[in-house]
């Protein structure tokens, strides 16, 4: 780890430091109250990916639909209108639109094929969303006077990197210049988190060797056909597995390469300094490494 003691992490004039885990546990809580204290840069890699990766992808789709009613179309052809997606930190649902669900087109499915491509240009972006991590801390010190960084990941950061291989390129990168915190849910916020995507289910990314064999059993255990699969149902179905999918990957990349705060402990923290002195908690409680 970057800061080897607490005592480093209180010291140092420079404080880095990724928040991972699922989605709705604290990450841009923290990110958010950081970067309104006035002294941490907060980056955003969902941001990040929406804008910089596939914001392409996100307004031909856009371009895509609009095509098919035919004022719009007359209008985009002669050039007489543009379409653009405004994502901010806090509203990422252009990104979320794209990334799509599977199932009967009728109900808003996507073919599983174009589905999985649209899977895999995330990963790719993602991975380098996370990557431009690095150049982003010399920027927002050089550019803006920021010494502090926050990394905001999201939830699938886990299966974009290998947690259990110790010479992962992307995590020994990002664990070089950043310090991985994992906000780490009890089984209540586990129940809760489920509730609040049964009332809104959103897409996300998976990896294919979860995402695959997901999609294969849900056909063959309700008896499916791709045409006829509810999507929202799918995702719902398919989010509940990932939960426990995702839980020890998380639990890994933390014990090699980083600490782990509770959500609950994050729900007391109120300022900078109380992240602080969590963080402080949290590297005295993880064991040391020893590396040779």
């Amino acid at each position: 780890m970057i800061y080897p003691t607490s005592q480093a992490w209180i010291d140092a004039t420079e404080k880095r430091v990724m928040v991972f885990g699922m989605s709705g546990l604290g990450k841009t809580y923290l990110a958010n109250m950081l970067r309104a204290s006035g002294d941490w840069f907060h980056y955003s890699i969902d941001y990040r990916i929406g804008t910089r990766y596939m914001g392409e992808h996100i307004a031909d789709n856009f371009k895509r639909e609009a095509m098919k009613v035919p004022l719009l179309r007359e209008l985009l052809m002669s050039d007489s209108i543009y379409v653009a997606s405004n994502i901010t930190f806090e509203n990422l649902a252009p990104l979320s639109t794209y990334l799509g669900k599977p199932g009967n087109p009728e109900r808003g499915g996507l073919s599983f094929a174009e589905y999985m491509r649209r899977q895999e240009q995330h990963r790719e972006a993602e991975t380098a969303a996370l990557l431009d991590s690095v150049p982003f801390i010399a920027r927002a010190a050089d550019l803006y006077g920021y010494d502090n960084f926050v990394c905001d990941t999201g939830g699938s950061i886990c299966e974009v990197v290998n947690p259990d291989d110790r010479d992962d390129p992307v995590m020994g990168t990002l664990s070089a210049h950043l310090l991985p915190v994992w906000i780490e849910g009890s089984q209540d916020h586990t129940a809760e988190l489920i509730r609040r995507f049964d009332r809104a289910p959103k897409p996300m990314y998976y990896h294919p060797d979860f995402l695959i064999p997901a999609w294969q059993d849900y056909l063959s255990q309700n008896n499916l056909v791709e045409g006829d699969v509810d999507p929202d149902a799918f995702v719902r179905w398919t989010y509940a597995r990932a939960m426990a999918h995702r839980q020890p990957r998380y639990d890994a990349m933390a014990r090699n390469w980083g600490v782990s705060v509770t959500a609950q402990e994050v729900t007391q923290v109120r300022d900078a300094d109380g992240f602080n002195a969590l963080i402080a908690r949290a590297i005295d409680r993880t064991p040391s490494r020893v590396t040779g």
